[in-house]
């Protein structure tokens, strides 16, 4: 029945801490974390970012301005990619899910972040195709991303299984006619697999 695996990257693949990187750019500027998270959040620039309307270097330059930053661009990339913590799903897993199924990973990213991951989480290399929204110009849970996962895994909308730790983005899959779920922990998303018959091992 299941010819895919779509999964997440961040908070289903890789563990993050957003508070790791906002803490990092405390000392750097005149804001307290609670006001960087806030005066990001009031534009549109991390959207813009994830969505590949601007490139790297403008996003650190326009952040600067925002936050009266002072950091040049390779120390701020170093701090932007703090927020990684480790792997989530093993690595066994995923290979063995590779072995017998097309993979393909779905996530809101940027190039900043993702460049990082592909250079220092081998992991990803068990991954067959990627639809980045940097790169697919769209972010969960637009379908436009997720109906290219489904292009990029060869088969029909509902020969997918998907894993995202957000249920709104799990939701607007399922609108779409793929069999998603919310991630809530490696146990859990394993029994979730094991119980339609998807197996690794």
């Amino acid at each position: 029945m299941y010819r895919a695996i779509l999964l997440d990257l961040g908070n289903v693949l890789i563990d993050l801490d957003f508070s790791a990187g906002y803490r990092a750019l405390e000392g750097l500027c005149p804001y307290p974390e609670a006001e960087i998270r806030r005066r990001i959040a009031a534009t549109d620039l991390a959207a813009r970012f994830e969505t590949g309307l601007i490139e790297s270097c403008g996003f650190h330059a326009e952040l600067c301005r925002l936050l009266e930053l002072k950091v040049d661009y390779d120390r701020f990339c170093a701090i932007w990619n703090s927020i990684f913590c480790g792997v989530l799903i093993p690595e066994s897993m995923i290979e063995g899910l590779a072995r017998r199924y097309r993979l393909v990973m779905v996530s809101n990213t940027n190039p900043i972040h993702f460049e990082m991951v592909r250079r220092q989480y081998p992991v990803l290399r068990h991954f067959h195709e990627r639809a980045l929204s940097y790169q697919v110009k769209a972010m969960k849970p637009r379908p436009e991303i997720f109906l290219e996962a489904v292009r990029l895994a060869g088969c029909r909308a509902e020969e997918c299984f998907y894993a995202d730790d957000i249920p709104a983005f799990t939701e607007a899959a399922r609108t779409l006619g793929i069999d998603a779920v919310t991630f809530e922990s490696t146990a859990q998303i394993s029994n979730e697999m094991r119980r339609r018959g998807i197996v690794w091992e």
